[in-house]
């Protein structure tokens, strides 16, 4: 199976989880244990994952959880200046995988929700993109700006779920080959998950 079934044109976009975040993000390890695992999950399910940096030459690389979570412990990354991950070479790679230019359903994790997360999200929505802000795999340095950014990519037709709902309507049909080893990797991160969602869902 070429793709998962529900959706026809599944992306993950993983914004700005860097090395020199983490003093400064609010529950940051929940945001990264999130991505790890969506990272996983998009590799078996044969989706593309779209990463970038914010400034790397100041704020360091990706987070190394996220790069170990890949078979060859490499993860693809656009460094950028822009806040919004749409740059050009991130638009060429999207291109490159969907040469009919259909539109994406996007997940979106990473940081800072109210800024580069939240003008990603307008900039996918304004170029008919669906668009799912991950309620367990975004965070900012200030909670309450998670919160209000939130209310407003609702507002403006974004959908705000979690990791697991978005995997599973990825999936659609336990029937499918990849059914057991996502529902394996459920199983196996269910504490995380837990812990992601009862804390940052209450922001």
């Amino acid at each position: 199976m070429a793709r998962p079934r529900r959706f026809p044109n599944p992306a993950l976009f993983i914004c700005d989880i860097q090395e020199k975040f983490r003093p400064a993000i609010h529950e940051y390890p929940k945001v990264i244990s999130t991505a790890q695992k969506l990272i996983r999950a998009c590799i078996t399910l044969r989706i593309p994952i779209y990463a970038t940096t914010q400034s790397s030459s100041r704020l360091g690389p990706i987070c190394s959880e996220l790069t170990a979570a890949t078979p060859n412990n490499s993860l693809f990354t656009i460094d950028k200046t822009a806040f919004s991950m749409l740059v050009p070479d991130l638009r060429f790679a999207m291109q490159s995988n969907s040469p009919n230019n259909e539109p994406y359903q996007v997940a979106i994790v990473g940081i800072e929700t109210h800024i580069c997360v939240t003008q990603t999200a307008l900039d996918l929505l304004s170029e008919g993109h669906r668009v799912y802000v991950l309620v367990d795999g975004v965070s900012s340095c200030n909670a309450g700006e998670r919160t209000v950014a939130l209310e407003r990519l609702r507002a403006e037709g974004a959908i705000v779920t979690s990791s697991e709902g978005w995997l599973y309507e990825c999936m659609g049909d336990a029937g499918i080959p990849e059914f057991k080893t996502i529902a394996g990797l459920v199983k196996e991160t269910k504490e995380s998950t837990k812990d992601a969602v009862q804390t940052l869902c209450k922001m």
